[in-house]
């Protein structure tokens, strides 16, 4: 996605295109082999779903064939995980490879650990304390039962998006409000959940074993195998990460 001219151009295939993917079944499958995949364009060729889906189905609403829809499908689905895990940015994580990213983004520390040595703000204790006795909750909830807001902490969306990156976080489904009649109203609202939630501790805990630089390596090893085209500036720019 590029801003021309003072309008968004989406990137992507023509819709014969053999390669194109047609249905949000068929891009968790291609998830699933990748193991890594942003949601939009970016410094890495071909590494995006927006580069592989077609151009002009980009928020048309139709379930059926708007990969913006399909975010909310894929990450409702439970299948892969859905987050900002890319320079702050959307993407898709596998379940294979999600235990890796968590190991070299978490530095090998369960958020508590993280908590025991000084090494997270009181702005994500905040927050994570929130999942101790919920697996879901939604964003505005979370803001609110965090402490968030004119009166309280300031940049829910800022260390929320941290969160992600760091591997403590996934975005589990959106939904919508609903009214005094039970009716729904309003755009989709963001609900957070632990990856744990999502897939069971031992799963995401399973590349504890290894030295988080190891996952690292193995994860650029992946990403470098689907997508040659790949250097070290834009695997920073798309993948790097500072603790």
């Amino acid at each position: 996605m590029a801003l021309e001219n003072g309008e968004w151009i989406m990137r992507g295939l023509d819709w014969e295109d053999p390669f194109r993917i047609r249905s949000w079944e068929e891009l968790i499958a291609w998830i699933d082999q990748v193991g890594f995949l942003p949601l939009f364009k970016n410094e890495i060729p071909g590494f995006s779903a927006e580069e592989h889906t077609y151009p002009l189905s980009w928020w048309t609403g139709d379930p059926e064939q708007d990969p913006w829809e399909w975010r909310q499908l894929i990450a409702r689905s439970g299948r892969v995980a859905y987050g900002k895990f890319f320079g702050g940015k959307a993407g898709f994580i596998s379940r294979e490879w999600f235990p890796h990213f968590a190991n070299w983004r978490r530095d090998g520390y369960d958020f508590d650990s993280r908590w025991d040595e000084a090494l997270a703000t009181m702005r994500q204790k905040q927050i994570m304390d929130q999942f101790t006795h919920r697996e879901e909750i939604w964003s505005h909830e979370l803001k609110q039962l965090a402490g968030f807001g004119k009166e309280g902490a300031k940049n829910f969306e800022g260390t929320v998006t941290r969160l992600q990156m760091s591997g403590y976080l996934v975005i589990r489904d959106f939904r919508l409000k609903l009214n005094k009649k039970g009716q729904p109203y309003g755009w989709p609202i963001a609900v957070y959940a632990t990856p744990e939630a999502l897939w069971g501790y031992d799963h995401i805990t399973s590349a504890y074993s290894l030295p988080p630089a190891r996952s690292r390596k193995l994860i650029r090893q992946q990403v470098e195998s689907h997508f040659p085209a790949v250097t070290e500036n834009s695997y920073r720019a798309v993948l790097g990460w500072k603790p």
